[in-house]
């Protein structure tokens, strides 16, 4: 009688999954929990083990997507394959484990533990991280503590260490939206040999237990053969029984052009040409689909609304010109803009509160400290790291953090700590060129302020018309929250500060 599989339930949200490669071919013998195919999810990429062992039916094809439930193989009841006898697959699977993937046996002390490596909770209002790279490779033998992987959350990026030595089995690839608490890669526990041959193991004569990785890529060398845009089962794998290394895929060239007539289902971009006018189609990377969903949520949920205001640069371009030597000489580090914005915000937001807040639940949380989130450019993309208690901190103090954190994100050194908690946020648009914007709020803070580039206007002083170096201010607020009258007000009060930064000295 055979076994019906289905897709399983993979949590609450997800409705269907995307069938993204067959490990085992039709027909072929498997063993109860042995992988036999690799599903995908908006939210993560997960491997589906077999239900029972026998002989395998497919019936989705992959690229196939299906609802949860839906049939997907079956597996007919079948004696086992002479090649593959009781006593071999009976025997220690850690040892069969390092033989198949090559790995010579006898670096490898072990003790038959396996251990889940699952993503750790790195933030309250964290719920799943992106698999950003993987520093070792599948079958690698890895130290306690070693840094095994790269993740990426929508706040920063960290690494993950191993949590004990021993052989790394990768089941989550690359660019994959894992979410927290669920398994990335299991660690065969054992510890490391001097000896290059453990004579118990050499002279066992049994021949190496084929694995799924028969001429399955790694997850690398799959992200490096999709951009390239080449079949992985043209590629010959140099690895464990064919396996397709990272090596492999960068040597790897692209194959010839198939005639627009051919049709086939594939994953590659998709490239139509008519004379010299091209168009290329991609799949959008769950990476990219998670940023998309975050917008559109913030956009959803909050009633936004954005004023604007402009404010005249020539007093604090003064006095940068009549003081900034002294002060970098006095304090170690420049004056730049940021300071007089970080401080007037500070200054601000403790006259309304209002937009100091955010709404949890039925409730309004008022801070009476400016933890204020500062946009800075890594070489990821914008991060937008924490300047805490802005309120209690001098000119000097300011920019000394700011320069701290901005060292700290291009270096990709950042920590959740330093991302999280912000009560309002500055972005400065205007150093990539922008004349005006309406910047999305960073939830759940209320607010958030957009500063843009500085341009010479015609402006009228005292009944005389100046040239003047002006700047726009945006503030999108939610309206839930905030009323006109209290975002006008702010934007008012930036502005008087702003003109006149005396009075952040004074405070007054």
């Amino acid at each position: 009688m055979a076994v019906e599989m289905k897709v399983p339930s993979v949590g609450e949200s997800v409705t269907e999954v995307t069938i993204a490669s067959w490990v085992k071919k039709d027909g072929d013998f498997v063993q109860m929990d042995e992988i036999i195919c690799e599903l995908e999810s908006d939210k993560a990429t997960f491997e589906l083990p077999a239900e029972a062992s026998g002989i395998l039916r497919i019936v989705a094809q992959e690229e196939e997507t299906l609802e949860i439930g839906a049939l997907i193989c079956k597996i007919e009841a079948a004696d086992e394959p002479a090649a593959i006898s009781p006593p071999a697959i009976a025997a220690d699977e850690v040892t069969a484990q390092i033989i198949t993937e090559n790995v010579k046996p006898a670096a490898l002390k072990s003790t038959g533990e396996i251990i889940d490596v699952k993503v750790p909770t790195v933030g309250e209002s964290i719920t799943e991280v992106t698999i950003s790279s993987w520093v070792k490779k599948d079958g690698d033998f890895v130290e306690m503590d070693e840094i095994i992987c790269e993740l990426e959350s929508d706040k920063a990026t960290f690494e993950l260490p191993s949590p004990s030595a021993g052989i790394l089995s990768i089941l989550a690839k690359e660019e994959s939206v894992i979410p927290v608490g669920e398994g990335i890669a299991k660690i065969a526990v054992g510890t490391s040999l001097a000896s290059s041959v453990a004579p118990n193991i050499a002279a066992d004569p049994t021949p190496a237990i084929a694995g799924y990785a028969v001429g399955h890529p790694s997850p690398s060398a799959a992200k490096i053969l999709s951009e390239k845009g080449i079949d992985a089962s043209a590629v010959k794998g140099t690895g464990v029984d064919g396996r397709v290394t990272k090596e492999d895929a960068l040597k790897a060239s692209a194959p010839v052009a198939a005639s627009p007539s051919k049709t086939a289902v594939t994953t590659e971009p998709v490239i139509i040409e008519e004379g010299d006018r091209v168009q290329r189609r991609e799949k959008m990377s769950s990476l990219r689909k998670t940023i998309a969903k975050r917008l559109v949520s913030v956009k959803n949920e909050t009633a936004m609304l954005t004023t604007f205001n402009e404010v005249d640069m020539k007093p604090i371009m003064d006095l940068r010109s009549n003081y900034k030597e002294k002060f970098k000489e006095t304090h170690g580090v420049g004056l730049g803009f940021m300071s007089f914005f970080t401080k007037a915000c500070s200054i601000a937001l403790q006259e309304f509160p209002t937009i100091n807040a955010y709404i949890d639940g039925n409730e309004i949380v008022f801070n009476d400290f400016a933890d204020i989130s500062i946009a800075v450019s890594a070489p990821k993309g914008l991060v937008v790291p924490v300047i805490r208690n802005a309120e209690k901190l001098t000119f000097a103090g300011i920019e000394a953090e700011v320069v701290r954190l901005a060292i700290k994100a291009r270096e990709g050194k950042l920590t959740i700590p330093e991302m999280t908690g912000g009560t309002f946020t500055i972005t400065n648009g205007g150093i990539f060129g922008s004349m005006l914007s309406t910047p999305i709020i960073n939830a759940p803070q209320s607010a958030i302020l957009g500063m843009h580039n500085i341009v010479e206007r015609p402006v009228a002083i005292n009944g005389q018309v100046e040239i003047r170096p002006i700047m726009y201010l945006a503030l999108s607020y939610d309206h839930r929250t905030i009323d006109g009258k209290q975002s006008v007000s702010f934007l008012v009060r930036l502005k008087q500060l702003l003109e006149d930064p005396m009075r952040m000295l004074l405070e007054v």
